[in-house]
């Protein structure tokens, strides 16, 4: 069975050994990058399947990485940080980090958390060739392609995931914990506001006006609901 590589960008050497080491215990494949300006670069390798990328690095800072990785790839991520304020760790998702981790933490809880958010990236299973649409978006589930009027739309795998599990449940009001369980996954360790960030970062994607959505809705109290037809 195929390895999944994982990317840790950290410039302190003695945590990237002992993250390495334990990474591949694992059963991942490791590769390695010192500073900001290199990381980048490695990242877009398509033989990388996850970055855990530091937020204090030489040449070029974590945020910057991660605002240039998200122009161009989809590849899932995750930040470690040292500071646990909770503005560093919005900051991370709102500039498109699919996790986040806070130094110090454990082999288990990082191993955990890399297989939560690589799980519907890496999935060998693809449903046949299916086709939905939602006022002027037709939605790909073979390809997991998003088009607003023929244009495919530069989406994340956690925000495809996001759509289509509303299409599913079109018109349904669906409750924050059930889109942490059955999108994020049941062993994700964040909490509820990475819901309300992503939806966020979703209706500027895909809304004309995101501050008058007209497709992501929210039910006060209730959690989000797709609306196909507004």
């Amino acid at each position: 069975m195929e390895m999944n590589t994982i990317l840790v960008i950290e410039d302190e050497k003695m945590i990237i050994d002992i993250m390495s080491f334990n990474l591949k215990r694992e059963g991942f494949a490791v590769r390695e990058a010192y500073d900001g300006l290199t990381g980048f670069e490695m990242a877009q390798d398509a033989e990388v399947d996850l970055v855990l990328l530091d937020v204090m690095l030489p040449r070029m800072d974590g945020f910057e990485v991660l605002r240039r990785l998200r122009a161009v790839s989809t590849v899932p991520i995750i930040m470690v940080t040292a500071r646990e304020e909770e503005e560093d760790k919005i900051l991370c998702l709102e500039a498109g980090a699919d996790d986040y981790i806070t130094k110090p933490f454990s082999v288990k809880e990082l191993a955990a958390r890399i297989r939560a958010n690589m799980r519907r990236a890496v999935s060998e299973v693809r449903a046949s060739t299916q086709t939905a649409a939602f006022g002027p978006f037709t939605v790909d589930r073979d390809l997991k392609e998003v088009y607003k009027e023929g244009r495919a739309l530069e989406l994340t795998q956690r925000e495809y995931d996001i759509i289509n599990y509303f299409l599913t449940f079109a018109g349904r009001v669906i409750p924050r914990e059930e889109l942490m369980e059955k999108v994020w996954g049941y062993d994700y360790y964040g909490d509820l506001r990475a819901i309300d960030v992503a939806m966020r970062r979703l209706r500027e994607k895909l809304e004309t006006d995101p501050a008058n959505p007209q497709y992501i809705m929210t039910k006060r109290g209730g959690g989000y609901y797709l609306n196909k037809t507004p």
